[in-house]
């Protein structure tokens, strides 16, 4: 897989018109080799492009390993609830901070809804369930995400009026995975005007600095594309930053190299130009991630937030965070001051121990 996934980002990088000339990319690669102390293989997945001037400022790969195995900043006790949907809805089900509505969950034909387990193995019965979760929450849609997948993989929704024409086709899928359950996402009307077949949510990584202050480092929102009904990069969609200060989406979208790694300016389904968008609720998104890392106390954490006409809803958090498509669409994390004193701060306690 990974040595198709390189031979694509070649192609990418071969075809692209607006890479730098021969002799200022040997000069940057060169010049990263020096500054980061490794091989900037990372450089040709973005760096190479003639509007990047500020190489210095994104994360290199050994940068972004500290970042990852830091003991600092991830506590392996908490893994569990990053890797597992189910445990992420319990642990804040109940907490003032608002996530989507825990409904139900599937392991294969085992389904629980409150205190209750049923086995489900005919279409008659999950139809059955599915028809009492919507009329007993008053609800339109279903999201329904597998337990520990990520990226969006694997996720669908179903709706109250067409459950019957919808369920039978993802049936099989539905009976033979696990699955968590959770109220639909009524989106900002604000928002659907830019896409409306996905729920597109802001990504804010929070960091805990060396002071104990919790600190937003990184904003921005992803897009869906299509009849998708995920916003992932890695699933197609595409990604643009956020000014924190101002909280409106800077102008440029951008793809991952792995599909095609284009620009965009307009949402590319109904040509809305989301260049300068002001983000409803961004600074209540701002409030409840720093509210939620009392609930969730790890050191780095990306969360995904949904933007309701209500405010602000917590989708999920990751421990391990898109990192490279994070650096992309601010460009370069190591702006951030506080971004930046980490990896100072990283690079110092791997030098001690090393020393010790």
């Amino acid at each position: 897989m990974g040595k198709i996934e390189n031979k694509g980002r070649i192609k990418v990088f071969l075809k692209d018109k607006n890479k730098k000339n021969l002799f200022k990319i040997a000069k940057e690669l060169w010049l990263l080799k020096k500054a980061k102390n490794e091989r900037p293989y990372y450089y040709f997945k973005y760096l190479y492009r003639k509007d990047v001037t500020n190489i210095l400022d994104y994360l290199g790969a050994k940068e972004m390993n500290l970042i990852r195995k830091s003991k600092r900043l991830h506590n392996p006790e908490l893994y569990p609830i990053f890797n597992n949907k189910l445990l992420f809805c319990q642990l804040f089900d109940g907490t003032a901070i608002r996530t989507p509505k825990l409904l139900s969950h599937n392991y294969n034909n085992t389904f629980s809804f409150g205190n209750t387990t049923t086995d489900i193995r005919t279409l008659y019965d999950c139809l059955n369930f599915f028809t009492q979760r919507f009329n007993e929450e008053n609800i339109e849609s279903i999201f329904f995400r597998p337990h520990s997948d990520y990226g969006g993989h694997g996720c669908f929704m179903l709706t109250k009026k067409d459950l019957k024409t919808e369920l039978p086709v993802v049936l099989d899928h539905l009976l033979n995975g696990d699955f968590v359950h959770t109220a639909g996402i009524d989106q900002h009307p604000e928002i659907n005007k830019i896409h409306a077949a996905s729920v597109n949510t802001i990504r804010l990584i929070t960091l805990v600095t060396s002071s104990n202050s919790v600190e937003v480092v990184y904003a921005g929102m992803r897009f869906g594309v299509g009849n998708s009904v995920v916003d992932n990069a890695s699933s197609g969609g595409f990604f643009t930053g956020i000014d924190i200060t101002k909280g409106t989406l800077n102008d440029t979208g951008h793809y991952l190299i792995e599909y095609g790694g284009k620009n965009v300016y307009r949402h590319p389904d109904n040509g809305y130009d989301f260049r300068g968008f002001k983000v409803p609720y961004f600074n209540e998104a701002c409030d409840l991630v720093i509210k939620a890392v009392g609930v969730l106390p790890d050191g780095l954490i990306g969360w995904d937030i949904a933007i309701t006409a209500n405010g602000p809803t917590i989708v999920e958090a990751n421990d391990m965070p898109h990192l490279h498509s994070s650096d992309v669409a601010c460009g370069g994390l190591l702006k951030n001051t506080h971004m930046k004193q980490l990896i100072a701060e990283l690079k110092h306690d791997k030098e001690q121990h090393l020393v010790s």
